[in-house]
């Protein structure tokens, strides 16, 4: 129970966050924002496994995700889940992995290095 109100939460918060680019079209954003040319090809496969399939994403990929930014990370996001390609998926579960994700990754990547 406690798993689906977390879950619960994570929804509410994308998509309160996300209201302010309910204006534009998420092409619009990618495109303004040039989304598609600041993350390399390995670490956007690596991030599409660990939100769409499963798998995770490196400490490096992570850097990459967190450099692309928030609004273009849930404006990829969305238009992934707007493909026909990808009608099965729940877009629910995409949107709250998306979060976790990218929370992950800010953890991450804000964190210090252990020192040796």
């Amino acid at each position: 129970m406690a798993n689906l109100n977390v879950y619960s939460a994570l929804v509410v918060l994308f998509l309160t966050c996300g209201a302010s680019m309910a204006t534009k079209d998420n092409d619009q954003i990618i495109k303004e924002n040039n989304c598609e040319t600041k993350m390399g090809l390995p670490c956007v496969l690596e991030a599409f496994r660990s939100i769409f399939e499963t798998g995770s994403i490196s400490n490096k990929c992570c850097g990459e995700l967190v450099g692309l930014g928030k609004v273009c990370h849930s404006a990829l996001v969305k238009r992934t889940l707007e493909n026909p390609l990808f009608k099965d998926l729940a877009p629910a579960t995409i949107i709250a992995k998306s979060i976790q994700t990218w929370n992950n990754c800010l953890v991450l990547i804000d964190s210090p290095s252990p020192s040796f």
